[in-house]
């Protein structure tokens, strides 16, 4: 089928993961539907080529327009859109939208006969973690309550919905799984580039001995394409990178940046007991701690995800820190967000 009778759509659009993928997918030259919430700032780094639907995942209203297609096109689904939580306490803004929207998209995909696939893209968080030395892969259950922290549990639940959907409604559809994030055009600064703002600008006076999975943005985003037409119904794809410690990552920025390296790189242990003095204090004074014992502990768990599943299928590939590190410090420094 020619690409001019296929609309891909796209909901997390104005997100970073989600913008990247609607730029690329625009490069390419496919016709890009994209699903942004109404009066959503980031609306304006949406492609200008891509058509902007307003509308919100809870609303089902909002979601039959996204849908809506003239008669002879095709639709392709890439459910990008959630509430990404770092806060492990239950929040039902966060189920709302990463259960129940999932939810609603999936009802509409078996709805609309036009729509011929969903790529739903979960987090690495939904799989339970195995001991250290182990290689995390794709699994093909999911249960909240083998995973920490309520974001991750969402993205569980609402996976385990995809795949039944497949499974007892025909739905096709497969799923990636993406590590961290980070690289350039991170418009809204999420968690990672705003550590790496934090460690140029020299305002990070101590590390922690741990490690994470952060995969180039750019890298992720054409994984979750190539689902689209290399995705098996029913299957999972994890869409990682090999594991990095905190200390390797802030000599990379430090070297690319020309700041001043982290000297000082607290034990777990340490690190665990200041985040719960922190916790307490800010408990008290009812603000937000500057470190947590559940951010202590996803820097101290097995970060070691196994991506061959996805180079052999999808050809998904990823670059080296550095090469990401460099474009993210270039990026910042064009747009102003470092000096």
């Amino acid at each position: 089928m020619s690409k001019a009778k296929r609309k891909i759509l796209v909901t997390g659009a104005a997100g970073f993961l989600g913008g990247t993928v609607c730029r690329q997918l625009v490069e390419r030259g496919d016709d890009v539907r994209a699903f942004v919430l109404p009066n959503d700032p980031a609306m304006k780094f949406v492609p200008a080529e891509a058509e902007v639907c307003a509308g919100d995942l809870c609303d089902k209203k909002s979601l039959e327009k996204f849908f809506t297609v003239e008669e002879g096109v095709e639709t392709i689904v890439l459910h990008i859109a959630s509430i990404v939580s770092v806060n492990p306490e239950y929040n039902q803004k966060v189920i709302d939208v990463n259960v129940g929207g999932t939810q609603n998209i999936i009802d509409l995909c078996l709805s609309h006969p036009e729509c011929k696939k969903l790529v739903y893209c979960s987090s690495t968080g939904a799989i339970p973690e195995l001991p250290e030395g182990e290689a995390i892969k794709e699994i093909s259950k999911f249960n909240p309550d083998k995973v920490l922290g309520c974001y991750s549990q969402s993205k569980a639940i609402a996976t385990q919905k995809v795949l039944d959907a497949v499974r007892d409604q025909g739905l096709n559809a497969c799923v990636v799984h993406p590590s961290g994030i980070m690289g350039p055009e991170d418009f809204a600064v999420g968690e990672t580039t705003g550590t790496l703002i934090k460690i140029i600008n020299g305002e990070m006076p101590a590390g922690i001995d741990g490690s994470f999975n952060l995969c180039d943005v750019r890298d992720l985003a054409a994984g979750t394409i190539a689902a689209i037409d290399k995705g098996r119904k029913g299957q999972c794809y994890i869409l990682g990178n090999n594991p990095v410690s905190f200390r390797d990552f802030c000599n990379m920025v430090s070297d690319e940046s020309g700041c001043k390296p982290v000297k000082m790189f607290l034990p777990i242990w340490a690190a665990n007991l200041m985040g719960k003095m922190m916790e307490k204090k800010a408990k008290k004074k009812g603000t937000k701690p500057l470190l947590t014992t559940f951010s202590v502990y996803n820097l101290a768990r097995n970060n070691t995800f196994d991506s061959s599943k996805a180079k052999e299928e999808l050809g998904y590939t990823t670059r080296s820190y550095e090469e990401t590190i460099h474009d993210e410090v270039a990026w910042l420094k064009a747009s102003g967000k470092i000096a």
